[in-house]
């Protein structure tokens, strides 16, 4: 493996030097995670009928921590994708799980939706910083590419609400689940921008927020899936 694979990445407060536990409240953090997925195959294990989708975006969701722990540990260039991978693979996995089961598209129409979003996601950054300069990422400690996520959870959670032949009670709660996770998910990337500007009065930093709040966002996620589907019978 080329060694610009190996190159330190030093990003976040807590991180004062390149050893392993440099980051310890950043990297235990993760445990989150690992709950969080445990509580959804908990629930998935007592719902009338399985759901091998949802207990496979659990299985992600732990996947998630523990990348996210390599990156917090390891700190190299290699470990970042062991990071961001299994966060976009989920966030990608789960807008096709919504296009299926929220609005009934059918797996071509899910499909091309979802590579749509993948289009938008991929290219909102580059065209913002075409627009505004890279200081815009660097003021938002790169949590721009985030918003994405945020804009689907908004547009899905809305759509839901959205008067459809009549009031549909399962649709209804599904919308407003969704509308408050994405304020959450917004409340957790906000601890995440801040994190580097707050160095100063709070070393620790509060990239640890934003995995104990984000992992409570995954989990809620996929709670809400199988709430949904259960109410449909």
């Amino acid at each position: 493996m080329d060694e610009t694979w190996f190159a330190p990445v030093c990003t976040y407060c807590e991180r004062a030097d390149g050893s392993f536990w440099a980051e310890p409240v950043n990297a235990l953090s993760n445990a989150a995670f690992l709950i969080a997925a445990e509580a959804v195959a908990w629930r998935e294990r007592q719902a009338p009928r399985r759901d091998p989708v949802v207990l496979g975006l659990a299985g992600l969701v732990a996947v998630i921590g523990l990348g996210s722990f390599l990156f917090h540990t390891l700190a190299v260039r290699w470990s970042l994708l062991a990071d961001v991978i299994p966060i976009a693979a989920f966030i990608h996995a789960y807008f096709f799980l919504a296009m299926r089961r929220f609005f009934a598209f059918g797996p071509g129409p899910a499909l091309a939706a979802t590579l749509l979003f993948a289009a938008f996601g991929f290219g909102l950054e580059p065209a913002l910083d075409i627009l505004f300069g890279p200081a815009l990422a660097a003021a938002t400690n790169g949590s721009l590419g985030y918003a994405p996520a945020i804009l689907a959870l908004l547009g899905v959670g809305t759509g839901l609400l959205m008067p459809r032949g009549g009031h549909d009670p399962a649709r209804h709660a599904a919308g407003v689940s969704l509308l408050g996770l994405a304020g959450l998910f917004a409340l957790s990337l906000a601890f995440r921008t801040l994190d580097r500007s707050l160095c100063a009065s709070l070393p620790l930093g509060t990239h640890f927020l934003w995995h104990v709040l984000n992992a409570g966002v995954l989990g809620g996620l996929l709670v809400t899936a199988l709430r949904y589907r259960a109410r449909r019978g």
